[in-house]
C-alpha cells in the first residue's frame, strides 16, 4: 500500500497523519492581521525567534490619546489539541479583536509549533519564549514600539481556550518558579474550556467507554511521546511529583467551562483542587449552561458568548 495513503493515526475532525509522515489538517484557515473595521483594533505579525520561525500576532485597540495610554497586557494561547489552530486562525483573531477593542488591552497572541510536526513540549517552550519575549519589554526599552509605548507591565495576564488554557496554566507555573522581569506583574489568567486529564477517570469521564478513553491516551501520547502519562504534570498538574501550584505567578484565577463540554468536569476539577492547594490566590469558576466545547469562537453573536465576555472583561479590568 502507498505509505502516502496510509494511515497511521487519525482524530477526527482534527488531523490525519500518513504513514509517509504527510499529515492532513481539517481546520487550516487563516486570517491576515489587518485593522478590524468593525472593532477599529489594529493587529500585526512579528517574528520573534528567527532560529525557530516563533511568531505573534500582536492587537492594539483605537486609541483616544495614543502618545500617553499604558493597556493591561494580555498573552493569549490558542486552543486546536496542540495539533491544529494559530494566531492567524480567524476563531482566535476574531475573538481578540473583540476582546480587545471591550477590555481595552494589548493582546499577544503566540503562535507555538504544532505536533506531531514539533510534538510536545517544543509548544510549552514556545509559550515560555513568548511570554519572556513580551515581558523583556518592561525596562521601556525593546524592539516592539506597541509594548514599549503602550503596554502597562504592572497589569499582566495570561490567557488560552482548551489546549491553550493547558499552556497559559503551564507558563503560570513556570513564571512562578522563574525570575520576573522588574515591574512585571502578573494579575491574573484566565483558562476558557481547559484541557487537562489524569489517569484515575473522574466525574463523567468514568461513564466514557473503554474506547473513548483509550483515544483519549492515544491522542495525548501521540501530541507527546515522550510524555510519563495522563498524569504527566503539564496533564495533570495535581499529579504526585508535579510542581506545587503555590509556584503560580499570578493571584487570580478565572477558569469558564460549558455545560456540554466533555472537558467540563476537568475544569470543574482544576477550580476545586485550586481552591484546595497550597496557592494563596482567589480562583472564580464561570459556566456556560447549554453550551459545548469553545463556543464563544464559534457562535461570536450568541447571547451566551456576550455573557461569558462579560465576565472575562470583568475579570481583566477589575
Amino acid at each position: 500500500m502507498d505509505p502516502d495513503k496510509e494511515i497511521h493515526f487519525e482524530f477526527f475532525p482534527v488531523i490525519r497523519v500518513y504513514k509517509s509522515g504527510r499529515v492532513d489538517r481539517f481546520r487550516t484557515r487563516i486570517i491576515p492581521a489587518s485593522t478590524d473595521p468593525a472593532t477599529g483594533v489594529t493587529s500585526k505579525d512579528v517574528v520573534i525567534d528567527s532560529s525557530t520561525g516563533l511568531w505573534v500576532r500582536l492587537y492594539l485597540p483605537k486609541l483616544e490619546n495614543p502618545s500617553k495610554e499604558k493597556l493591561p497586557v494580555v498573552v493569549y494561547y490558542h486552543g486546536g489539541a496542540f495539533m491544529i489552530g494559530s494566531a492567524a486562525d480567524p476563531l482566535s483573531h476574531n475573538f481578540l479583536n473583540w476582546l480587545v477593542a471591550e477590555s481595552k488591552i494589548v493582546a499577544v497572541s503566540v503562535n507555538y509549533r504544532l505536533a506531531p510536526e514539533f510534538p510536545l513540549p517544543i509548544g510549552y517552550e514556545d509559550s515560555v519564549a513568548g511570554f519572556k519575549w513580551v515581558i523583556s519589554h518592561a525596562n521601556g526599552s525593546g524592539p516592539e514600539p506597541w509594548l514599549v509605548n503602550h503596554a502597562d507591565f504592572s497589569r499582566v495576564f495570561f490567557a488560552g481556550c482548551s489546549a491553550g488554557g493547558n499552556m497559559a496554566h503551564t507558563v503560570a507555573l513556570r513564571a512562578g518558579l522563574d525570575k520576573l522581569e522588574p515591574g512585571v506583574v502578573v494579575k491574573g489568567m484566565v483558562i476558557i474550556h481547559p484541557y487537562f486529564s489524569g489517569e484515575e477517570r473522574i466525574a463523567s469521564e468514568v461513564r466514557r467507554s473503554d474506547a473513548e478513553w483509550a483515544k483519549t491516551k492515544e491522542v495525548w501520547h501521540f501530541v507527546y511521546p515522550g510524555t510519563s502519562g495522563m498524569d504527566d504534570p503539564v496533564s495533570n498538574p495535581f499529579s504526585e511529583g508535579a510542581p506545587s501550584v503555590k509556584h503560580l505567578v499570578c493571584k487570580r484565577v478565572l477558569v469558564c467551562v460549558a455545560e456540554h463540554d466533555s472537558l467540563r468536569d476537568r475544569g470543574v476539577w482544576y477550580y476545586e483542587k485550586l481552591k484546595e492547594s497550597e496557592w494563596d490566590g482567589e480562583a472564580e469558576l464561570f459556566e456556560s449552561v447549554g453550551e459545548g466545547h469553545a463556543f464563544h469562537v464559534m457562535k461570536p453573536t450568541c447571547e451566551k458568548t456576550a455573557e461569558l465576555m462579560e465576565r472575562v472583561i470583568a475579570f481583566l479590568n477589575n
